[in-house]
């Protein structure tokens, strides 16, 4: 057992067994996040970087820099790169933004997915998923799975400070990195997503940012209001007057009318909290009818 594998308490051996008992070449969905990159870099490790690819999706959901972020850690691993267009907005029953708007994009990435997986010669395609994920609302989950996309993370029972730990230990160098999700998921469900709301989403997070320091940011676009997110220990830099001003006329220049800061801080998802609350009052409505 190497150094990094005593490290890890097996955990990063039994990532690199998984991959090398189902073979390569191996196609990997590659956002640039930490778990992507971890299994990536576990890929890579058992299979060697000429028997993996990385697929990245480029389109309005998703921040210009993470594409940047995913191109660098790539290059260190040494992998093949390759960078796919998803045009998800022209499918007018994912813009029209219903509950289940990820379980309709990742049906499209997937199908982008299997095509490299073709020209390639894949066995498989690999994604980022971890365990804790399940524990949330994740249609786009359950899309991958029916396309046969796999996740080893998740079957491992990898948690979110696991993949931290090894990737830490791996020395990629985006292992600290703040979790993201595709800007879509700042417009409440039933608004239309159009390419403007998308734009103006990724300009104030970069706002917050570079005024506040905040590395957890989510701007939620509900209409006139922006409902800034931060993690909940970095509530504490938005106590100064003058900050708060600046964000406000920032924002405002943006088109938001008002600019609020949610009390609660960042949480995963929380743009799912209403539909939680309409399946239990659905659920209170029939126990009552017993």
């Amino acid at each position: 057992m190497t150094y990094l594998e005593r490290r890890s308490d097996g955990r990063l051996e039994k990532l690199v067994d998984w991959f090398k008992s189902r073979g390569g070449p191996v196609v990997v969905a590659f956002s640039g996040g930490v778990d992507s990159s971890l299994t990536l870099a576990a890929a890579v490790k058992a299979l060697g970087s000429n028997n993996v690819y990385a697929v990245t999706v480029q389109s309005p959901l998703h921040p210009s820099e993470e594409l940047e972020v995913a191109r660098r850690v790539a290059s260190a691993l040494g992998v093949d790169h390759i960078i796919v267009t998803v045009d998800v907005l022209g499918v007018e029953d994912f813009s029209n933004n219903p509950p289940n708007r990820c379980y309709i994009c990742k049906k499209s990435i997937a199908t982008k997915l299997k095509d490299v997986a073709v020209k390639v010669g894949a066995k498989n395609i690999i994604d980022g998923t971890n365990f804790e994920d399940l524990n949330d609302y994740r249609p786009g989950y359950a899309a991958f799975k029916e396309e046969g996309v796999l996740s080893p993370l998740a079957e491992l029972g990898f948690t979110k400070n696991d993949v931290r730990e090894l990737a830490k230990t791996l020395g990629l160098p985006n292992w600290d990195k703040p979790s993201t999700a595709c800007l879509a998921s700042r417009i409440p469900y039933g608004q239309k997503i159009t390419v403007e709301r998308l734009e103006r989403i990724e300009k104030a997070e970069k706002i917050v940012r570079k005024l506040t320091g905040a590395r957890s940011v989510r701007v939620r676009d509900h209409g006139d209001i922006a409902r800034v997110e931060v993690g909940r220990d970095e509530r504490k830099l938005f106590f100064s007057l003058e900050l708060m001003d600046s964000l406000v006329n920032e924002l405002k220049l943006l088109g938001w009318r008002y600019v609020t800061l949610d009390l609660e801080g960042y949480r995963s998802g929380s743009m799912d909290e209403t539909l939680k609350e309409k399946h239990l009052s659905k659920l209170g409505s029939k126990l009552e009818k017993l």
